[in-house]
């Protein structure tokens, strides 16, 4: 079986007996007794402890009804109020600050009235999404690799490495008292599988999961899933690679929808929920002419209309756009949208339901060549993102920045107040830094004996002490 990713990182001392030294070939004194260290056991030893260097790709969070706009980026978290066009200062009261690692998931409740944050440091923050105060903090005893809401809003449910899903009740959450600590509960699991993408069909019967190991499950979301959700109502099995992003469109003759799937296979896939058939096909890496790009990811979906898909895809600087027939049950390829002069190439999308602007962002934290910032994010906003008078609209246009809702001071606030220029000249050092980060993270990993056995000694499985 494969070897679990190391949750926490862990100091390691040899200790010794004896009184003789030596001199090791490193220069340092080494106990009589003691066993010297191989340096490839070094180096393993290096790439293990090195957690606090780990590359996170920016993530974007866009309300459903545009009231604000959030940019995770490593531990930080922006937030601009898009109707007061006010930069936001988050309040969180309990003994855990903000966030400490990097976020790696973010999501707005459909009905807009919650927000949820999660990440490597094993918190799950829930915050109202009018005030911005943090309503509670779960702690999560494995990194967490994605979170969604309930369309009732009565239940968060996230992810973590080891495959589990875990449920949360939002029963007797208080907005105007003190954050305070929620405790979650597991529902399901994907069997030590690292889970890459959670959420809802529309209707709210359905709880839909998708690991690395290309599948993805579709399982009923009971009434009360603080007792369990064990029935499986279908599995959507055709991806070759990693599952990397979900999305579901539906209208009013089908308001159970469609799901949409991509992988690191390059495909965009159309499903059925109910039974998990596969419906229709994309292969948008050729589409994109990076036929011969052996990781043309997929790395997010965005379809909030159910007529237009926005993909985005790792080594493409721009975003290709799908039509989306629900009655027909067929995705086609539109066009490829490029950024002008520019190499970004966006890790995260994002959209509202009631708007027509698709938010982009690009951005990744702890960049080795580039330590003095950080955490960078470049946004940019494409307009004509919804169908008009019956027709699909595939004419994005995109905004300069000054266009964007908000203009430069939204545009300071998430991005940090590194200037689009600084962002656009490491552009393609962070797009490279992330591949290599999804690939890593997402790939399963092939190890040796000896590996295995250095890992095994390494392992520390203990829950975090609160």
């Amino acid at each position: 079986m494969e070897e679990i990713e190391t949750e926490e990182k862990e100091e390691t001392q040899i200790t010794n007996e004896g009184s003789m030294q030596e001199r090791g070939t490193n220069g340092t004194d080494v106990e009589e007794g003691e066993t010297m260290r191989e340096p490839e056991e070094t180096q393993m030893e290096e790439r293990e402890n090195n957690r606090e260097m780990e590359v996170a790709p920016a993530l974007i969070a866009v309300h459903p009804f545009d009231k604000s706009v959030a940019v995770a980026v490593g531990s930080d978290l922006r937030v601009f109020d898009l109707a007061r066009k006010i930069s936001i200062s988050l309040a969180d009261d309990s003994r855990d600050l903000l966030h400490k690692d990097c976020i790696r998931a973010v999501r707005f409740s459909g009905r807009g009235q919650l927000f949820v944050s999660a990440g490597d440091d094993k918190l799950v923050k829930i915050w109202d999404a009018d005030t911005w105060k943090c309503l509670a903090t779960v702690n999560s005893e494995k990194r967490v690799s994605a979170v969604s809401i309930s369309k009732n809003e009565l239940f968060v449910c996230f992810a973590d490495k080891f495959g589990v899903v875990w449920a949360v009740s939002l029963d007797g959450l208080n907005k105007i008292q003190a954050s305070c600590n929620k405790k979650a509960v597991p529902i399901l699991a994907h069997y030590c599988s690292i889970i890459t993408c959670l959420d809802f069909s529309p209707d709210g019967r359905f709880i839909i999961s998708a690991d690395r190991d290309f599948k993805i499950r579709v399982t009923v979301f009971p009434e009360n899933p603080l007792n369990g959700a064990h029935e499986i109502q279908s599995f959507c099995l055709g991806h070759s690679e990693y599952v990397s992003s979900l999305a579901v469109v539906h209208n009013s003759d089908y308001p159970q929808g469609f799901l949409l799937s991509g992988g690191g296979d390059s495909t965009v896939r159309m499903w059925d929920i109910n039974s998990g058939s596969l419906l229709c096909t994309c292969e948008v890496g050729t589409e994109v002419g990076l036929s011969n790009e052996p990781h043309a990811a997929v790395t997010d979906l965005c379809a909030p209309h159910g007529t237009l898909v926005a993909v985005a895809i790792q080594s493409f600087p721009g975003i290709l756009l799908l039509g989306c027939d629900i009655s027909a049950k067929a995705l086609w390829v539109l066009k490829a949208v490029s950024f002008p002069g520019e190499t970004l190439v966006p890790t995260s999308l994002g959209a509202s339901s009631s708007a027509e602007l698709l938010w982009t962002v690009t951005g990744v934290s702890n960049l080795p060549e580039f330590k003095a910032s950080s955490c960078l994010s470049r946004v940019r906003v494409f307009s004509g993102f919804k169908k008009t008078d019956g027709t699909i609209n595939s004419e994005l246009s995109l905004l300069l920045d000054r266009e964007v809702p908000g203009g430069e001071k939204l545009l300071e606030k998430l991005q940090g107040g590194v200037s689009s220029k600084e962002i656009e000249v490491i552009s393609a050092a962070a797009a490279d830094a992330v591949r290599a980060a999804m690939r890593d993270l997402l790939l399963k990993k092939q190890y040796t004996e000896e590996r295995r056995e250095f890992r095994k000694r390494r392992r520390n499985d203990r829950k975090l002490k609160r």
